[in-house]
């Protein structure tokens, strides 16, 4: 078990143990294999805030899976900018999981700006012009949703990932014959 700096992250992954199989908690690049398939709890550096007062995992790693939180692209600049802010954020986390962008295997991506078919294929259309630089080939499943709220204030879009290690190193494309 990797131990944190931090008394409540320690705390909190002793006490894990207790209602699950186990725990590794990491809070910097490093990312000991873990054969076990034990929960692991990634936090990048700088989310330290998002496990220790709002109570949920940027990350969380079982074996070769990596589930990733909601991202939200908010903040300053235009509307691509955030989006690309977003992925940044996701590329860092998956990271610090020890997974890479082209090992996604599942998006979900929520919108809080369209109100109907019209305006969301609209936004989908600037949102997917960011989405092919992260993503040029061997693409994800892929779920998005509209949204008339979104936690973080000022979010356009809010993304959640899940990889799997090694997914992305030969991907192929089945089409029917």
């Amino acid at each position: 078990m990797r131990l944190p700096n931090s008394p409540r992250l320690l705390l909190a992954c002793l006490s894990l143990p207790l209602l699950s199989s186990g725990c590794v908690l990491v809070t910097d690049n490093t990312l000991a294999a873990d054969s076990h398939g034990n929960k692991t709890i990634v936090i990048p550096a700088g989310l330290d805030r998002a496990y220790d007062e709002y109570h949920y995992a940027p990350a969380v790693r079982v074996g070769d899976t990596v589930i990733v939180s909601g991202i939200p692209a908010g903040g300053e600049g235009s509307y691509e900018e955030q989006v690309r802010r977003m992925f940044e954020r996701a590329r860092k986390t998956l990271e610090a999981s020890g997974a890479k962008l082209s090992d996604v295997v599942e998006i979900n991506t929520f919108h809080a700006q369209p109100k109907d078919s019209t305006a969301f294929n609209a936004e989908f259309e600037r949102f997917l012009k960011v989405h092919k630089e992260y993503f040029p080939e061997g693409y994800p499943a892929w779920t998005a949703v509209g949204t008339s709220a979104l936690l973080a204030p000022g979010a356009v879009v809010e993304m959640r990932l899940v990889a799997v290690i090694g997914a992305g190193r030969s991907p192929r494309v089945k089409r029917p014959d």
